[in-house]
């Protein structure tokens, strides 16, 4: 499979990128400073250069793809666009393109649906306050992937911790996991690899935590 990665020097995207060459795929990682990917050459592997202020550059690098993935991190707790503006050049990038699939990593805390009562009414309305500018961010970045028309799936992690890969998470459609607030990133980037493929999760929502 051909994968475009946007945000493949982050935590995150450097390990959808590893996992996904050992799997086999053909990737293009988007970045916008090449040394900071830290990745070797080798075959399967092309780095592309852009900034979202280059739309051309963002439809070469989507061009030819069969699924993309944004795994774009966020920029500490100040006010923020960093994830909209890229979902407002990534997708009509796709349309231009024709590519149709799209995986997009979000965040659990921005939600509280499936969440416990305390969950709801006490720990998100303090995290959501914390991280207010982040979370209006993403949840924008949202509602423009859920109105592409594309064949998306937005995967809601909780806290992400560092670590190998446990090969252990748990998901939940279209509601949040209960009773685990974290993930190992390894382990979300295996969570975003397989989503792509499962055509049951074509615009879906998917709440992953540790197993």
């Amino acid at each position: 499979m051909e994968l475009t990665v946007f945000g493949a020097s982050g935590g995150t995207g450097r390990l959808v990128v590893e996992q996904a060459l050992a799997a086999g795929h053909t990737v293009t990682a988007v970045v916008r400073d090449p040394a900071r990917l830290r990745l070797a050459p080798r075959d399967g592997l092309r780095v592309a250069v852009a900034t979202f202020a280059d739309r051309a550059a963002v439809l070469s690098a989507v061009t030819g793809a069969d699924a993309v993935v944004d795994a774009l991190g966020g920029s500490g707790n100040g006010p923020t666009t960093v994830r909209v503006d890229a979902s407002r050049v990534i997708v009509p990038a796709m349309q231009e393109a024709g590519v149709r699939r799209l995986v997009v990593v979000s965040a659990s805390g921005a939600h509280t649906t499936g969440d416990g009562l305390l969950v709801r009414l006490l720990v998100k309305p303090l995290l959501g306050y914390v991280l207010r500018h982040g979370f209006a961010d993403m949840r924008a970045m949202e509602e423009i992937v859920r109105a592409s028309g594309l064949d998306w799936t937005i995967v809601l992690p909780p806290r992400l911790t560092d670590g190998p890969s446990t090969g252990r998470f748990r998901s939940r459609v279209g509601a949040n996991v209960r009773g685990s607030f974290s993930i190992r990133r390894a382990d979300l980037a295996d969570a975003v690899l397989r989503a792509v493929s499962d055509d049951r999760l074509r615009q879906a929502a998917l709440s992953v935590a540790a197993g």
